[in-house]
Parts: structure tokens; sequence; C-alpha cells
């Protein structure tokens, strides 16, 4: 039996896979969502950890599984959230800055300002934006009381979420490659922490967690910590590099889309460093052993959440599933084009100062073209992605391997094929990313070899593009023309 644990930016999600990659126990739980600031975005680390330990054991009884039987646990979660605490009491000391968080693009201005911007996307594979971890931590050094001085004596200690999750577990302070390079601070040619660059972020190296291969040892559950289990966490991955793995995607020019809070296009590009191209990201996918597997990755920050902002902010929905109905009703999307820009925009715009848009309102709208304008947004953001992928590996896409939650809407995944222009294939099992990290684990055990792993992999939905091309470009260039719109609203102080 393997646990997997699918730290996610709105909730967690635990599965218990057995022998033959089945998944036989679940538990999913929301945590709070703080926004103490326009633009920023915050979680409660500790209340990640409760939420963590409580759903996996919740997943273990739903199992019916004692957690002393458990073999092996495997991490995946959202990457670039970047956490700080004190290593001996294992306190939090500030909350946690959520990946979606805009507060330094103003570092990130500056930083470009003084030239430094190639030398990041040379040695990084990222571009200069505060998605990424890098900026967060040299914030919380500048504006945390006493945080410097702290992480110099290494009395405070930073991590993105699987560190956090893995220090909570084991007591150990790791990270494993596919997350270590959301930061900003390592170095893909070589592997490593890259001081310079840690050094012109102010970010003290001793503070950082020790980088172990994807798949293998990252230390024993500590006694207690989740029921009677003593096994050891054997597979860590970010959680779209974990969907990669899960999707089985193991060889070059294989590639996926996962639909969450965000949506991300990564293709494996072998194990050479990738050349550079605009717009895109390059990525470790994972390691194992020396071998560093790496991919290309375009980042979509606001899919899923647009229909939470529905649910939530708006309130014209009570559950994401309405929305498919909704925008069946419709014959036309009438013009109204929403870009859910709440965090900027990522691939391949890249702007930080984007803000969300309606654009084609009348007196006749309603809250299904809102509905329909938020699922097309969730294509036409996807189809962008894709377009720089195809420019960057000069091949047209023939088809899109999906998961995520998003699959679920058979309007959205008939939609996402007809922009596109080429058939979309969903698994037999959505949740890839959490899989990922139970087949990374059990992997790391010796439960099973990547081989095994490919053959698990099984469809269950194929859908064909309907749409003529015309038809297609017409709606692509409303979206363009909204997007214009979205840009650099908010300028820099």
């Amino acid at each position: 039996m393997i646990l997997a644990i699918d730290q996610g930016t709105t909730g967690t999600t635990c599965f218990v896979v057995d022998g033959e990659g089945e998944l036989i126990g679940r538990g999913y739980r929301e945590f709070a969502q703080h926004f103490p600031q326009p633009g920023w975005v915050e979680h409660d680390a500790a209340e990640i950890w409760a939420v963590t330990r409580e759903v996996a054991l919740e997943a273990c009884d739903d199992a019916g599984v004692d957690t002393a039987d458990l073999r092996a646990i495997g991490i995946t979660n959202q990457r670039e959230t970047i956490c700080v605490w004190d290593p001996a009491t294992g306190e939090p000391l500030h909350r946690a800055i959520v990946w979606q968080d805009r507060r330094t693009a103003g570092i990130c201005d500056r930083l470009r300002e003084q030239g430094h911007e190639p030398l990041i996307r040379e040695r990084t594979g990222l571009v200069l934006d505060p998605y990424f971890s890098g900026t967060k931590i040299a914030w919380l050094l500048e504006h945390a009381p006493e945080l410097r001085e702290r992480a110099l004596r290494g009395t405070a200690v930073f991590g993105t979420i699987d560190s956090w999750l893995l220090f909570q577990l084991t007591g150990e302070h790791v990270t494993d490659p596919s997350n270590a390079s959301r930061t900003m601070l390592y170095r893909l040619d070589t592997g490593t922490w890259d001081e310079e660059l840690c050094e012109l972020l102010g970010v003290p190296p001793r503070a950082l967690p020790e980088i172990r291969p994807s798949i293998g040892g990252f230390g024993t559950v500590r006694p207690g910590v989740l029921g009677d289990a003593r096994c050891p966490v054997a597979g860590v991955a970010g959680d779209q590099q974990a969907a990669l793995y899960g999707q089985a995607c193991l060889d070059r020019g294989e590639g996926k889309n996962t639909y969450g809070t965000g949506s991300f296009v990564l293709v494996n590009t072998g194990d050479q460093v990738p050349a550079q191209r605009e717009g895109l990201l390059r990525t470790v996918a994972w390691r194992i052993g020396d071998r560093t597997m790496f991919a290309y990755e375009a980042s979509v920050f606001a899919t899923g959440a647009a229909v939470q902002w529905l649910r939530d902010g708006l309130r014209i929905i009570d559950s994401a599933g309405e929305t498919e109905p909704m925008a069946a009703s419709l014959s036309s999307n009438d013009g109204v084009y929403l870009v859910p820009a709440f965090a900027g925009l990522g691939s391949p715009h890249w702007d930080p100062y984007a803000r969300g848009t309606v654009t084609g309102l009348t007196r006749g709208s309603t809250r299904e073209h809102l509905a329909r304008a938020t699922l097309e947004s969730i294509a036409y953001q996807t189809l962008d992605a894709v377009r720089a992928m195809e420019a960057a590996a000069h091949e047209p896409l023939r088809v899109l391997k999906a998961d995520g939650g998003a699959t679920a809407n058979r309007w959205l995944m008939q939609f996402q094929a007809d922009m596109l222009g080429v058939p979309v294939v969903v698994p037999a099992i959505h949740e890839t990313t959490a899989l990922g990290a139970a087949y990374m684990a059990g992997v790391g055990v010796g439960a099973w070899n990547q081989r095994q792993v490919t053959r698990t992999w099984r469809q269950a939905a194929a859908y064909e593009p309907a749409m003529s091309r015309d038809h297609a470009e017409t709606l692509h260039a409303g979206w363009r023309d909204a997007v214009s719109r979205s840009l650099r609203q908010v300028l820099p102080e």
C-alpha cells in the first residue's frame, strides 16, 4: 500500500494506492485562503499540515488500511508557495506566500532594470516573475522582523510545501529537484543551489533544504506523526511534474495538460537541458539517481481558480459542475469574454500587471454568459500555451493528454478539442498528480518499475474536434482582443 499526498492550492487530497496501481481509499479537505491586500495570497502552513495529516488518516480509514501497513509515501505539492519555520520547534514564522501572490512584482522590476534577467533566464530556465519562490524569500527576509538574522544563525529555514510536509513527517529539511527548480535559486546545468543568485536575492544558502533525487529516500516517518506509520517517504515531485509522471509521459516528446487551480502544459524534453524559448519555462521533470529529466512548461495561472471565483466571489453557482449545463444552454458566447488575470498572466504573456477583464457585456448578458466565458477562457489560455509549445518544438500537437478536475466537464473538453483542432484524451484515473506521486514512491521502494507505470495508463474518453477552423479562429480572435485589454492595467509604483 502506498499513500499519495497531493497538497494543492485550495485543499489537500490523499489516496491509498494498492499494488496494482488502483485507488482504494481517498480523503479530501479544503483550507482557508487569505488575501491580506490586493494581489497578495497567503496560506497558514500549520493549517496545511493539520489538514494534510487528517486527510491522510481519512484516506487510510477509507481504504481499510492500517497506517502501519503503508510501504511508502509519495508527496506532490503546489510548487512555488514558500514557507518559513523554526527548525527547532517546527513552528511557522510567517504565513506561507502562495505562488499566486504578486507582492514581489516591484522586486522583479528592479532586478530587470539592473540587467539581471538574462542571467536568471540562463541559469534557472525561468522568467523573472513574482510567481517563483526566490523573490518571495527575499521579501520575507526584508519585511519579517528579525528573520534575516535568524536565517543567518540557522534558527529559520525556508522551503516549498514539499519541504514543509517532509519536515513535519520526517524531521528532515530536504526537497527534490523538480521543486527546487521552481525557486529561481536552482541552477539547471549543475543541479545545485546557485550561490550567485542566492547572493543576488540575499538568501542564505544554509537556510535552504538539501536537494535529493525525486525518487529515493527522503527520510522515515517519525513515530506517532501518522498513526503507526514508520515507512519511508520515497517519492517527491511538484504537482505538474508528478502529473507528467502519472500520465506516463516518461520519454522525450511526450506531454500533458493538467487542469487545476491553474493549467500547466508540460512536454518531456529528455535528459539534456533544453534550449531557451520565448514564452516558455525550462524546468526539471524529475531526477532518478544521477539522471535528470527536463521539460518545457507553459504555465497558466487561473483556470479552475476562475470557476472558484464564480462560486465564492460572484456566488452565481454553488458547484463547479453547474457550469457545464449553463454553458451548453447558449448557442454561442454572444461576444462575452472573460480574461481571468486575477494574478497576472503567465505563458506566453508573462505580465504580472495584467488584471481580470470582462468584455462584450450587454443588457442581455446573463450568468450563463459568465459561466460560458469562464470555461472558454480555460480553453483559450490552453490554446495559447500549446501554440507557444509548438513553436518551441517546431512540431504541431497531435493529441493532448488532459487530466485534473476540469476533465469531468464534457462541454469544456469538447470545446478544448474544437479550439485546438486535435483530439483531447482523458485518462481513466483523473487524479494523475496524486497517482504520479504514488508511482514515484512505489518505484522508490522497488514495488514497481517504470515499465509497469507505462502499462497502467488507461484511456477513459477522447474528444474529437468538430468545429470549423474558421469559426475557431474567429472565437480566438475575440479572445486575443480581450487579452490585449487586460495587459498592464496596474502600473508599478
